[in-house]
């Protein structure tokens, strides 16, 4: 009885996670459309690569020799299919707002799948073989993620040169993208097991060391 109602509760999840067409909202697409460049970036900011441009004329002039890690090759190959890595996503059910979204398996995914091993009948409408495909929300994420992209090329490009002091989430996001109405899942972070909002935190810290005063 006890292992029937888990695998209900389980399915129940996942379900109501998967059919409540809870489709990523603007805030989510760009929050992750700019995690993901950023860490493309990062991975290439180090290169000491010196690259030569221009055509070599008759006049004799030579190309220019450029850095790699502050020139447009090194954007363009960070852009090229970056909207292809938000398909390594998965929804994590038990997480609330943008922090259902993270690579790996889910809590529930992964119990659900435990349980397929050990013989018990899970029936989640569709094959096992598809469980670890791409959901509807992070495919529509992925094609929300290219629209956006498209629209704010020039916005990126702009902090690409000229204002890498500031994050990108910041500076495309929150200045360019996305209404001040619009930013609530940009103070979503993740604190372990529990996703919080940093107020959130903040306030459990406080308590915390309230506590220990007395």
């Amino acid at each position: 009885m006890k292992l029937f109602i888990l695998v209900f509760l389980c399915v129940c999840c996942y379900v109501t996670a998967t059919e409540d067409d809870r489709l990523p909202n603007k805030c989510e697409v760009c929050k992750f459309l700019t995690v993901e460049l950023q860490d493309a970036l990062e991975k290439t900011g180090r290169s000491k690569e010196v690259l030569e441009v221009g055509e070599v004329l008759d006049t004799g002039k030579r190309r220019r020799k450029i850095k790699y890690n502050t020139s447009e090759t090194r954007l363009t190959e960070a852009v090229d299919n970056i909207c292809e890595r938000i398909l390594q996503y998965n929804v994590h059910a038990e997480r609330p707002g943008s922090l259902r979204y993270a690579k790996g398996a889910s809590q529930t995914m992964t119990t659900l799948k435990n349980l397929v091993h050990k013989g018990v009948k899970v029936d989640l409408g569709m094959p096992f073989e598809l469980w670890d495909e791409p959901s509807v929300e992070v495919s529509d994420m992925k094609k929300q993620c290219e629209t956006m992209l498209e629209l704010y090329e020039e916005v990126v490009e702009d902090w690409y040169f000229h204002h890498q002091d500031q994050r990108l989430e910041n500076f495309l996001c929150e200045r360019h993208v996305l209404k001040a109405s619009e930013q609530e899942c940009m103070k979503e972070v993740w604190k372990g097991d529990v996703g919080t909002k940093e107020s959130d935190a903040t306030e459990e810290e406080e308590k915390t060391h309230d506590a220990g005063e007395l």
